[in-house]
């Protein structure tokens, strides 16, 4: 079932996900060779508790650590050690934050010093994907109008989809309904409502779209070893709209880029 948020509700959703936000903006600073997933997930941690918040993923079903840090041929679900990162890595840090009673929810792929041209691109296009699919999360549509759009652009590229793990609905639970998967056939699944909120995160891999497991229980790796990417945004349906409710402008302005791909789906502007 899905449960619908009031319009102060998803207000302190947006407080959880900027706290997620802020979080990976900080870390962005701080990826870098030599550095440890261990070591960012303690400052990931603190950061998030100085915030007034609680870390989403620690202790969640199990999982030992703060952050899902997955890197390279790792989809999701990694996790932190005293491994360093090297150049050419790409690390998909996934981070949670629960105040409020809300969680927030969201991930952003990292490059490691020079990255791989061909890796560079599944970066860009994954993110992009993303963006497809929000602009389909809209009064009217079904879920797996989002799925559809993510699979058709992504798959124009060559690359595979991930089947086995989706996004999701939002709220007092990390994993609400509906679940949300990165492909589908258009007019199929559940009817899109005001209020509801949705974690909506693309795992895309530069090859198979199959995956295996680790022994950890945890881990999820390609089946044929190439690189993975994963980007995940909040977002509310408002007056029959997407509205972000996350953002990487943190992320952005940490790293120096400038972007606008966030505009269309705000209705008030973000002051950082």
């Amino acid at each position: 079932m899905i449960i619908v948020k009031s319009r102060e509700e998803i207000e302190l959703m947006r407080e959880s996900a900027l706290i997620v936000s802020k979080t990976l903006g900080m870390l962005a600073a701080e990826v870098k060779e030599g550095v440890t997933t261990l070591h960012l997930d303690k400052l990931a941690e603190t950061f998030i508790r100085d915030h007034g918040a609680e870390p989403s993923f620690l202790g969640l079903y199990g999982f030992p650590n703060s952050l899902c840090m997955s890197p390279n041929a790792q989809v999701v679900h990694g996790i932190p050690n005293n491994t360093p990162l090297v150049s050419g890595d790409i690390i998909s840090i996934d981070c949670g934050a629960f105040k409020n009673g809300y969680h927030g929810d969201h991930a952003y792929t990292f490059e490691v010093g020079e990255v791989a041209p061909e890796t560079k691109k599944l970066l860009q296009v994954t993110k992009e994907s993303l963006y497809v699919g929000i602009r389909e999360f809209k009064a009217g549509n079904r879920v797996e109008d989002v799925g559809n759009a993510i699979q058709k652009y992504t798959e124009s590229f060559g690359y595979g989809v991930v089947r086995e793990l989706v996004g999701h609905g939002l709220g007092q639970k990390m994993h609400e309904d509906p679940e949300m998967p990165n492909y589908g056939k258009r007019g199929r699944g559940k009817l899109f409502v005001e209020g509801m909120v949705i974690a909506l995160e693309p795992m895309i891999n530069q090859g198979t779209r199959n995956i295996k497991q680790l022994k950890d229980g945890w881990t999820i790796l390609t089946a044929d070893g190439k690189p993975s990417a994963h980007f995940e945004h909040d977002i509310a349906l408002v007056d029959g709209k997407p509205e972000l409710l996350s953002t990487f402008a943190y992320v952005y302005q940490a790293l120096g880029i400038v972007s606008n791909e966030e505009d269309e789906f705000r209705e008030v502007p973000l002051v950082l």
